[in-house]
């Protein structure tokens, strides 16, 4: 399953409940719901099934700029610590 995105909204803050594969090509549309969902934006990634590096990143970028990241798979977490420290 390639990447699917709901989205929910309480009135002051979106979620985006992300589902399945998410890879570098799906990056440009997960840009684009994030862009759109700012600045109050909680990413739900309890159903991610597998990301890359490019993913990783840009979870990086957005945990950085504020944006919540709920139930996030350990080891996605393991691999952004590690791509944090190599980055510094």
């Amino acid at each position: 399953m390639t990447l699917r995105i709901e989205t929910a909204s309480d009135g002051q803050t979106a979620t985006l409940r992300l589902i399945g594969r998410i890879e570098s090509e799906s990056l440009d549309e997960f840009r684009a719901q994030v862009r759109r969902h700012r600045p109050r934006l909680v990413l739900d990634l309890d159903e991610v099934t597998l990301v890359d590096i490019g993913v990783v990143r840009f979870l990086i970028a957005c945990e950085a700029e504020g944006i919540e990241l709920l139930k996030c798979a350990p080891y996605i977490r393991e691999w952004m610590s590690r791509e944090r420290e190599r980055g510094e």
